[in-house]
């Protein structure tokens, strides 16, 4: 049977709006605080390297203001782990990082890097912080989840959002697959990236997802509809597919 779908709320672009200007708002804190009034599950930032949006002090204050855990999305590196073993987030989802991109544009080679990544793994984990793997809908990436005992992935959504027709009807069944592969072996299963009010209901729809991350399209919408609406709306969406 189908359970409820979580839903984690993305703040990041709150603050890329902010850093446009230089000035202290809009405030990231204060859109996770409206997001958690608006119904969200959970609230996930992430720390870049070159801190482009989210910065240290807004980590610092999300973990002291939230009441809703907080999902801290990282790069496997030894400056972000020593930030998430300070400020102890409920979860950190270790993704891939590039400076010269836009946004992350793919899931992290958890099977191309597991040496890099057991440590650091294996310290988050035994610092009480849930761990999550933001991977492809792959075989042999939730095969390298098992090996690192990483107890949740993270499904990148991003293909099937931007395709359409057939490609993305295949795209859907690799994720579905891919949802029940990881299900089956015991890890817990998130999906997210690109999804918007017009192609949710199908990613929401497999059973085996526990939480969908979604962010950009929430802020954009926010524009227009306001934040809390716009989160309403999204869960509403969610809610109904299940």
């Amino acid at each position: 049977m189908t359970g409820p779908l979580r839903l984690g709320v993305n703040i990041d672009h709150v603050a890329t709006i902010r850093n446009a200007r230089g000035v202290g708002y809009p405030d990231p804190v204060r859109a996770g605080l409206l997001a958690e009034r608006a119904g969200a599950d959970g609230i996930t930032a992430h720390l870049r390297e070159d801190r482009r949006h989210i910065t240290d002090d807004d980590i610092a204050r999300l973990t002291a203001a939230l009441t809703v855990p907080l999902n801290f999305e990282m790069a496997a590196t030894d400056e972000m782990l020593g930030i998430a073993l300070r400020h102890r987030p409920h979860a950190a989802c270790i993704v891939p990082e590039k400076r010269e991109e836009r946004t992350t544009e793919g899931g992290l080679d958890a099977a191309g890097q597991q040496d890099r990544l057991h440590d650091l793994v294996a310290a988050l984990r035994d610092a009480g912080i849930r761990v999550s793997l933001f991977i492809e809908p792959d075989a042999r990436q939730i095969d390298a989840a098992l090996q690192l005992g990483a107890p949740v992935i993270e499904l990148h959504t991003g293909l099937y959002a931007e395709c359409g027709g057939d490609a993305q009807a295949a795209e859907l069944r690799r994720l579905t697959d891919a949802a029940a592969l990881a299900a089956k072996n015991g890890i817990e299963v998130h999906a997210g990236h690109g999804l918007t009010f017009d192609n949710v209901a199908p990613i929401a729809a497999i059973p085996q997802l526990a939480e969908l991350n979604i962010g950009h399209f929430l802020i954009g919408e926010a524009l227009f509809a306001g934040l809390e609406p716009s989160i309403r709306h999204m869960r509403a969406l969610m809610d109904a597919a299940r």
